[in-house]
């Protein structure tokens, strides 16, 4: 017989915004704090763009791009990102490894062939996905839908200083220009463009810590859950008083 009993899916917080807004930061802590499972999407994106430098694929070639996408062994480790076995954590977060991931996203077939990879994240007891289309395509169903933003100033100022403290040589004045042309092309891109969600909540992180960004993402989580929950316990009790 089969059951009659309502499919509830794995809890998902999206969490988009654009290049250097912190949402990876607070991404991580938010999920290291309710104990979900957690994927960098950019990372992905990443781990795609410098294989098509090693291997020497066109950022233009969209079904090389693809091809070699499926054909990737890519894993995430003990907080490394891993590329056909080998830790690459601090090789995709150099800036001409970030500009080739946004220029590639570009492409439907590339973010197509990606697609599959994000959604495999998705995990009991619930995963906090970061990136630019979390909410609005990788997981539109999402209980809780952010959108981090920043100034330009602010995130070029966060992103000098995370270059920095890696060992990268930085400009600002280079970083901001990069920031914005990344923002362009990935608002006005026809695949996909960054953007909010109808239903996400927007949090202006310029002017908030990464705790204080942390806290309200939390706040908003358990205030979803706890109306789901009451949902839930009304849809039970009309389907008891139906039988």
């Amino acid at each position: 017989m089969k059951s009659t009993r309502p499919f509830y899916p794995t809890p998902v917080i999206a969490i988009d915004g654009p290049t250097a807004s912190g949402k990876g930061t607070v991404a991580t802590l938010v999920a290291a704090h309710l104990g979900f499972h957690l994927l960098d999407s950019g990372a992905l994106y990443r781990l795609a763009a410098l294989a098509s430098m090693r291997y020497t694929i066109a950022a233009d070639d969209a079904d090389g791009l693809a091809k070699l996408i499926d054909d990737l062994h890519i894993t995430f480790r003990e907080g490394m990102a891993q590329l056909d076995g080998v830790d690459v954590s601090n090789d995709i977060r150099a800036e001409e490894v970030g500009n080739r991931a946004s220029m590639i996203a570009a492409h439907p077939s590339v973010r197509t062939a990606l697609v599959a990879r994000q959604r495999a994240f998705r995990k009991l007891p619930g995963l906090v996905a970061d990136g630019r289309d979390m909410g609005t395509v990788i997981f539109p169903d999402a209980g809780l839908k952010v959108f981090l933003t920043a100034s330009a100033e602010a995130r070029a100022a966060r992103r000098y200083k995370q270059l920095i403290q890696k060992g990268f040589s930085a400009n600002m004045d280079d970083l901001l220009r990069d920031l914005r042309e990344r923002d362009a092309r990935d608002s006005n891109r026809a695949a996909a463009p960054l953007k909010p969600a109808a239903d996400a909540k927007l949090l202006d992180t310029s002017a908030l810590t990464i705790d204080q960004a942390v806290e309200q993402v939390v706040q908003w989580y358990q205030q979803a859950s706890e109306l789901r929950s009451e949902l839930r316990s009304v849809r039970q009790d009309a389907h008891g008083k139906s039988q």
